[in-house]
């Protein structure tokens, strides 16, 4: 269920507070944002994989070009690192997806890959490996003591901004520049 003030279906943008973590300059899409906890997607950090190696390691024959091969796979956090998780629009009718907000899925199963091998796949999405995850209350507590501004969904941050954009992108979207930052909090 839902929480009250929800952050799903919103982005969290990392903080100079954060610089030197995991999670420097990081964007993360909210998934899920409930009583429970917080689950996210990095949207902006590489891994070391690319679309051609997960399809080997699947064993899935793809007659793509060299730059569809290279499509960067990213790093969707720190947890489950080993699980893929696939955002993508439109939804579409694969084994194992959930409708996140009309038109964006998040699909697990590996027909969506199989697709993607076969290029019948949705050309907006983005491949991710783990995830991010907030306890209860811990996700509020770091952006209390500001290691993260939220913004508004925006399907262009994700699949039309280059990688290396999203994070200066996505603070532009709140016409924050990144050399006006603070890791300080300010109380009134």
């Amino acid at each position: 269920m839902k929480a009250a003030h929800s952050l799903q279906h919103q982005f969290l943008i990392a903080m100079p507070n954060l610089d030197a973590s995991w999670f420097e300059k990081t964007v993360i899409y909210v998934i899920e944002d409930n009583d429970a906890g917080t689950t996210g997607l990095v949207i902006n950090k590489p891994h070391s994989l690319n679309v051609g190696q997960i399809l080997e390691h699947f064993h899935i024959h793809a007659e793509l070009s060299p730059s569809e091969l290279n499509e960067a796979i990213l790093m969707g956090g720190p947890v489950d690192i080993e699980r893929g998780f696939i955002l993508h629009q439109p939804v579409g009718d694969w084994q194992n997806t959930v409708d996140l907000n009309q038109d964006l899925g998040l699909t697990v199963s590996e027909d969506f890959l199989q697709a993607l091998a076969a290029g019948t796949a949705p050309k907006d999405h983005i491949i991710c490996l783990g995830t991010a995850s907030w306890g209860k209350g811990q996700l509020a507590s770091e952006i209390q003591r500001n290691n993260w501004l939220t913004a508004p969904y925006n399907a262009s941050l994700i699949f039309e901004t280059q990688l290396e954009a999203r994070w200066k992108v996505a603070l532009g979207m709140l016409g924050v520049s990144p050399e006006f930052l603070s890791g300080e909090a300010g109380h009134a």
